[in-house]
């Protein structure tokens, strides 16, 4: 039986050129689409800070699994891209992992297994392109 853990509620309203409060209203954000002068934060910027959070998450419980210690500094950078062909939209990624003192085989390692129990991984998996980047 599935447990719901957490469920996070948002209102927005106006689109990309919106804003978006949470029902906890710890979120109170205005939003703007990407490249405008306008002030406020995009959709891509948000699932990247989300996917990137997460996936730190991940990383955590891959290096248990695998009795290795994530250095403080451990950091994901992601990079979500919005793209269009033929004018039909979708998302790419990249997530550039960060994880100083641990050896690149290592590092791998635990992004690979990362990336398969992340939840974000696991919502994107076969739907869009991600590249996994050990820096």
């Amino acid at each position: 039986m599935k447990t719901v853990l957490y469920t996070g509620k948002t209102h927005t309203t106006g689109g990309r050129e919106g804003a978006s409060q949470s029902s906890d209203e710890q979120l109170n954000i205005k939003l703007s689409s990407p490249g405008s002068s306008r002030p406020g934060t995009n959709p891509e910027q948000l699932f990247a800070a989300g996917w990137s959070a997460c996936f730190i998450g991940a990383l955590g419980i891959a290096a248990s699994k695998l009795g290795v210690r994530l250095p403080a500094e451990t950091a994901v950078d992601a990079e979500v891209d919005l793209c269009v062909t033929e004018g039909e939209y979708s998302l790419q990624a990249r997530l550039n992992i960060s994880l100083p003192g641990i050896d690149i085989e290592t590092a791998e390692a635990l992004a690979a297994q990362a990336h398969q129990t992340c939840p974000y991984s696991k919502a994107t998996r076969g739907n869009i392109n991600v590249e996994i980047n050990i820096l």
